[in-house]
């Protein structure tokens, strides 16, 4: 497998003969800004932020992240911030927090048009860790929220109760607005009627992708060298098992003003060849969960199906062949395969089929998922999307 080209002829290598017609965007799918509690100079910068205070916000995250080689940015900040609190301002001006919010969309638009080849995308990261979550809401153009200043005066566009998963996604659905889990835990977040990471059909239209790897969210490194990081796909697999149809991403979380360089991780978004890049069809291709994530920017991942591509969803007769295509615009090398297979709506473990790249077998009947995890000989490593399979 030859790589596919990649988006602004950064690690650019012809297409194989016949090879898939997508054409591969990097990108660093969650960071913050001075919009909430991100965006602070890298030798000022021991953690979150004081919402609002620091001296970057998205125009600058954006130029940043479009110099260092990325094809995307999302700024997703924090919904409840936009009050210049951590906790709730009561002297805090609704128009002055939606504003805001437009603000950044407005910002996004711009570079965006100003930049062909580059997608600066803006929304937020709505909820809160203790006895929540936080989801990543790419394409809202409206700010959700639940706090009230003094006068009892919504600030935000629209209410949403806090911690509400369920009712978070039946609106998202309705909207068309997708989502990410973010740094998903195995217990205590995205709880529906008690149970932890719950599944609801809603949800499983609304939610497209789980963060499986990051690296760490304070990191000041700035030449891909940041060591510590997080892992994610214990959590990633039970909402696959309970029936969520999620891709994986990996992404920075940044808070300082290193967004996308902290370390060499990306989320790749394939793209029809000849569609411009722009936030219709990004949102298109993550819907579809035309995804990987690749802890290597230089390193690809793309699952078949008997043909079909990664995030499909189909039904089957007879034998099944899956194949790991992986690819590397470096000579990276492969030391481990792992085809791993699970039942969505079963609530069991993921277990792996096969440490082969190409395998050829016979599911039982019934619904299957499937997805592939590459390890590199220097480490690191990559997640195809999964493919859904119903076996006659």
């Amino acid at each position: 497998f030859a790589p596919l080209p990649v988006g602004r002829g950064t690690l650019q290598a012809a297409p194989a003969l016949g090879a898939l017609p997508y054409t591969v965007y990097l990108g660093n799918l969650h960071s913050q800004t001075n919009h909430s509690d991100g965006g602070a100079e890298l030798d000022n910068c021991k953690g979150a932020q004081d919402p609002l205070t620091a001296k970057y916000g998205p125009d600058a995250a954006f130029a940043y992240a479009h110099k260092h080689g990325l094809d995307i940015l999302v700024a997703s900040e924090h919904n409840h911030m936009y009050d210049g609190s951590d906790g709730t301002n009561a002297n805090a001006d609704p128009a002055t927090a939606t504003g805001l919010y437009r603000k950044g969309l407005e910002t996004a638009a711009a570079y965006s048009a100003a930049n062909p080849g580059f997608l600066a995308l803006y929304g937020m990261e709505w909820g809160v860790i203790n006895k929540g979550g936080h989801v990543n809401i790419f394409n809202s153009d409206q700010l959700l929220g639940w706090e009230k200043n003094g006068k009892g005066e919504l600030l935000a566009d629209i209410a949403t109760p806090r911690s509400d998963y369920a009712a978070l996604y039946t609106l998202m659905r309705e909207r068309g607005w997708i989502g990410q889990f973010n740094h998903p835990s195995t217990s205590g977040q995205f709880a529906i009627n008690g149970q932890a990471l719950g599944y609801t059909a809603d949800g499983d239209e609304a939610m497209a992708l789980c963060e499986v790897a990051n690296s760490t969210a304070f990191s000041t490194n700035d030449r891909e060298g940041e060591t510590r990081r997080s892992n994610y796909e214990a959590a990633c697999n039970k909402l696959l098992e309970a029936g969520f149809h999620v891709a994986f991403s990996t992404n920075q979380d940044n808070h300082c003003a290193n967004w996308g360089t902290a370390y060499s991780n990306r989320t790749g978004i394939l793209v029809p060849n000849g569609t411009p890049l722009g936030r219709a069809s990004f949102v298109e291709a993550v819907r579809a969960r035309r995804v990987f994530a690749t802890m290597d920017k230089g390193s690809q991942l793309v699952l078949t199906a008997n043909g079909r591509l990664m995030g499909e969803r189909f039904t089957n007769s007879g034998p099944l062949t899956l194949v790991a295509n992986f690819a590397s615009t470096a000579g990276k090398q492969v030391a481990a395969v792992a085809i791993m297979e699970g039942v969505p709506g079963r609530g069991g473990m993921v277990t792996q089929l096969s440490s082969e790249a190409t395998t050829t077998f016979t599911p039982a009947p019934g619904a299957h998922f499937y997805y592939a995890k590459v390890t590199q000989a220097d480490g690191n490593v990559l997640w195809s999307a999964p493919v859904w399979v119903t076996q006659e």
